[in-house]
């Protein structure tokens, strides 16, 4: 406990505790830049995603920034940790496709329960259930989850570098543009498919350059990391950014700074500002008595999703790097109120999400490209508060900030991908009553691209392994629940 709190107390002029995490300005400032340029198409993204509802993407540009700020600096100020938070990738896709296309919802509705959503991670953030949820993740699921971001992340950086490609043929399509695939029909425009098992992943042909400005990208931090080059994965992002402009690949075509733009936007906010609680928003959400249990299960799905994630998150990546050491997991363990970092870290994201609402976009939750930063030494929230003061530049400096390429950010999660994936030398992988969890925590995580859906394999083969081998009572009860809300929650997506 004394050394807990050696790591909360601040020294005299040192706010962020920068001695006691053992790091530095430079190292913090350097890590901050990496996370914000390794995330930064979350502001381009988004804006693409939800503008598919009718929702102007003016205004959920604004909105996506000024939530990722909002959001970061409260994880900075208050929890001191190297986390970023902004609009959630898969969480935006769920809004848009599943509760406005498929449901039927309006997108102020959406954001309607999006906000209650956000109000019930305070709520259980606050009433101590969520750090109860990591009290009773056995230690193999914690380095199991912990690899498997790693697999993740790398998976993401695999993707984004187009390193990898896919293909399907007709008969293992699901749907199209949301909608039961048609062979016979005629599609005027194609902006998603799904596929079943029918998909093949191979590796890119070594044609584009892209391609090989990514595989540049990862051959030069790999290097510079052999090398203990200070900074090393930013100088990476930047100097691959460099070569991409001979290439082709690096465009700084329209890179300039438009006040006209930004006040353009804030004009344009004024449509998704409050729309959560407009008539057409929480006015109408629980109009129709015979959709009120849709809505419920809606909303269940949204703050499972979001707990998961950011929960995931926070064991993956700060229980190997230190910022979550033995003596803070004890104090949160044992204290009430917000005594611990990991306390703290939670408070701050579960709010994070109902701001967002208020301003205009979907579910915020803590960035797993927040381990980019980490892995280039960020220990405390002035990496975080880096990251918050470039989110807010980019009100206005958004054109040079998407001049940096996906093929000089994707190398960066790669190599932090392999750093995270030691964790896996911590489980007994002999053992298959440790293996089978730890399997479907980390490799489910990859493959599924989610967290969440991870942790929900890993948790559920643990109840099955441990009631198979008469060892029933060692399944804790909070683990227990969440497996079988788990099951609830993939009944509901199915049904509905």
């Amino acid at each position: 406990m004394e050394e807990s709190k050696k790591q909360i107390a601040h020294p005299k002029g040192d706010f962020f505790n920068l001695k006691g995490s053992g790091t530095n300005v430079q190292t913090e400032i350097l890590a901050g830049l990496t996370t914000f340029f390794t995330m930064s198409y979350i502001l381009f993204v988004n804006p693409q995603v939800l503008g598919k509802t009718g929702m102007d993407t003016q205004a959920v540009f604004l909105a996506t920034i000024i939530a990722s700020a909002i959001g970061t600096l409260v994880m900075a100020l208050f929890a001191n940790v190297p986390y970023a938070q902004a609009p959630g990738m898969g969480l935006n896709a769920f809004f848009t496709y599943t509760v406005c296309m498929s449901l039927g919802f309006k997108w102020q509705q959406a954001l309607a329960m999006v906000f209650i959503c956000g109000v019930i991670n305070i709520i259980i953030t606050v009433t101590s259930f969520r750090k109860l949820i990591i009290k009773s993740i056995p230690t193999s699921l914690q380095h199991a989850i912990s690899g498997g971001i790693g697999i993740f992340v790398a998976y993401i950086g695999l993707k984004d570098a187009n390193l990898i490609q896919f293909s399907t043929d007709a008969t293992s399509m699901v749907s199209i543009n949301g909608k039961a695939y048609d062979a016979n029909a005629t599609y005027s425009a194609i902006t998603s498919v799904a596929s079943n098992g029918g998909v093949v992943p191979s590796i890119a042909t070594f044609n584009q350059a892209s391609v090989l400005l990514a595989l540049f990208g990862i051959a030069l931090m790999v290097v510079l990391l052999m090398l203990n080059v200070k900074g090393a994965i930013l100088i990476g992002i930047i100097a691959t950014t460099l070569v991409g402009i001979p290439c082709g690949v690096t465009s700084f075509e329209g890179a300039s700074i438009s006040f006209s733009s930004l006040g353009e936007s804030f004009s344009k906010l004024g449509t998704t500002f409050g729309a959560a609680f407009s008539a057409d928003g929480m006015g109408s959400l629980f109009a129709d008595p015979g959709k009120v249990l849709l809505v419920i299960m809606t909303i269940f799905a949204f703050s499972l999703s979001d707990t998961f994630d950011t929960i995931g998150t926070f064991i993956g990546t700060g229980r190997r790097s230190g910022i979550f050491t033995d003596a803070d997991m004890a104090t949160l363990a044992n204290s009430r109120g917000f005594k611990s970092k990991m306390d703290r870290a939670l408070f701050a994201d579960s709010i994070a999400t109902s701001i967002g609402a208020i301003f205009g976009t979907s579910n915020t939750t803590t960035y797993v490209e927040s381990a980019a930063g980490i892995g280039a030494g960020g220990r405390t929230g002035l990496t975080s508060l880096t990251t918050a003061i470039m989110f807010l530049l980019c009100s206005f400096l958004a054109p040079i900030a998407g001049c940096i390429p996906a093929a000089a950010t994707a190398p960066a999660l790669v190599i932090v991908g392999i750093m995270m994936m030691s964790s896996f030398k911590e489980i007994n992988w002999p053992d298959l009553e440790d293996a089978i969890p730890a399997f479907g925590a980390s490799v489910f995580m990859g493959l599924c691209y989610s967290i969440s859906y991870g942790i929900a394999a890993g948790f559920i083969f643990y109840c099955i392994v441990k009631a198979v081998k008469g060892k029933f009572k060692e399944i804790h009860p909070i683990l227990l629940v969440c497996s079988v809300l788990f099951i609830l929650n993939f009944i509901v997506l199915a049904v509905i």
